[in-house]
């Protein structure tokens, strides 16, 4: 593999730990403080979690170790990565055509994040004023506030995507480094204060209990098909985002052991995320199945019961907002790098091409909830298909390609070498026992999801 050719000019993280909060940035996205209590509220806590777990350690490690290996290996992202494993066998293009469906993949779900990001943001603005904590505990009031942010928040929107435009343009270095230094840190330390204020609740100990006493009765095949399907879609499994973090590595880096502590972190974050969450909301009598509408109506209504209600909501989604821009400078820097160094351009003029690109495709999801309501594909939204096809279509089936090809395409020779970095890490049973998963095991599991995504069954 072409290793320093491709990286020696290249752009790329100066520290160990860069790279580190970097990688958990991308893991720790809104997936962990939206989806992750959304997921458990409605599939019943730890009868959830087993089987999440589980599903971590079989597709999110081999997923997260192949796509930093490979990164690593080829020195590029997954058009360069995919071609280069192509290549061996005689046809670089086949495999760089192939690499673009993530390079896709990641655009259409920052279309849907971007709104998302819009919407919290303007929470985070609105908490600051204290104009959320007015609304108390009426519902009404804060759905219907819910309800004019989603149809009329264009301006929020904006800013989330200048704000990450911002970064991006300072390049791998210069900003993204350089604010996951700030942010990663900044999540953790948030998410443990309100943690420690939800934990002195009254009646917390009934939040914890939902969160970490299984109901063994409960756990189904649907458990299992959505504990598969979270535990694929919060690792950034597919979108090239690891290939492309792991292709600014250096040569000596230990990809399984850094893989692990991206997990360990991500599940840590998960499970604070929880703990910020479930007291709460059984300690002021809400109830905890309240689906999607979790984050945006009843934190807000549990927070606002609460002695210091306005700071911890503000708290909250300052959080919520930090979470959601590590995640979207991952998804951005794969079609940024991409085009940077395909095309010759320099990084800030990339970013500049992207972000128009972001906020021409990304208008209209943002129109669906106004002007374009009526508008609808196969009876869904544009903001509603944007999240199916990147969610459910694209996700899976990139990380089934990946999953291929690190199992059967890339050179068993080469992906040995780089998972134990050409013998010296003693790790060769571990490496051995991820290209069997990557064989055998991850692919059916994530043809599972992906037909499970598609409603095939």
């Amino acid at each position: 593999m072409a290793d320093k050719q491709l990286t020696s000019n290249r752009d790329g993280f100066t520290s160990r730990w860069g790279f580190i909060l970097a990688c958990i940035g991308s893991a720790v996205g809104m997936g962990n403080i939206w989806r992750f209590p959304i997921m458990v509220s409605v599939w019943g806590g730890m009868t959830f979690l087993i089987p999440y777990f589980i599903c971590v350690l079989l597709i999110g490690s081999t997923g997260v170790i192949g796509e930093f290996a490979l990164g690593r290996a080829t020195g590029a992202g997954p058009i360069g990565a995919f071609g280069e494993c192509t290549a061996l066998r005689g046809n670089r293009k086949i495999g760089e055509g192939i690499g673009l469906i993530p390079v896709i993949g990641s655009m259409a779900l920052a279309i849907g994040y971007t709104v998302v990001m819009g919407w919290i943001f303007k929470y985070t603005f609105i908490s600051i004023t204290g104009d959320m904590h007015a609304m108390g505990q009426d519902m009404a009031s804060i759905g219907g506030h819910f309800d004019v942010v989603a149809v009329n928040n264009v301006p929020c929107i904006i800013i989330a995507i200048l704000a990450s435009f911002a970064i991006m343009a300072l390049g791998v270095s210069g900003g993204i480094e350089k604010a996951t230094r700030i942010l990663i840190p900044l999540l953790f330390i948030l998410l443990v204060v309100v943690c420690i204020r939800s934990l002195t609740l009254p009646n917390a100990m009934e939040g914890l209990k939902f969160l970490f006493m299984p109901d063994f009765s409960r756990i189904d095949g649907s458990v299992v098909l959505m504990a598969m399907g979270l535990a694929f879609f919060k690792m950034s499994i597919g979108f090239g985002c690891m290939i492309t973090y792991g292709s600014y590595f250096r040569s000596d880096t230990h990809v399984p052991f850094l893989a692990v502590r991206v997990m360990v972190c991500d599940l840590l974050v998960s499970i604070l995320a929880g703990i910020a969450v479930f007291p709460a909301v059984f300690s002021f009598g809400f109830e905890p199945t309240a689906g999607t509408s979790l984050l945006f109506l009843t934190i807000p209504a549990v927070f606002a019961s609460m002695p210091g209600g306005q700071l911890f909501t503000t708290l909250f989604f300052v959080l919520s907002a930090v979470a959601s821009m590590g995640a979207m400078l991952s998804l951005l820097e794969v079609p940024v790098a991409w085009l940077s160094e395909t095309f010759r351009i320099s990084r800030p003029r990339a970013t500049v091409l992207m972000t128009l690109a972001l906020i021409l495709l990304g208008a209209p999801a943002t129109l669906s909830t106004s002007v374009l309501s009526d508008v609808t594909v196969f009876g869904l939204s544009l903001f509603d298909l944007y999240d199916f096809l990147s969610s459910n279509l694209m996700l899976p089936l990139d990380g089934l390609l990946l999953s291929l090809f690190v199992g059967y395409v890339w050179s068993r020779s080469d992906a040995l070498d780089a998972l134990t970095n050409g013998g010296t890490l003693h790790n060769l049973a571990c490496a051995k026992a991820i290209l069997f998963l990557c064989r055998y095991v991850t692919p059916i599991l994530i043809v599972i999801i992906l037909l499970n995504g598609l409603k095939v069954f």
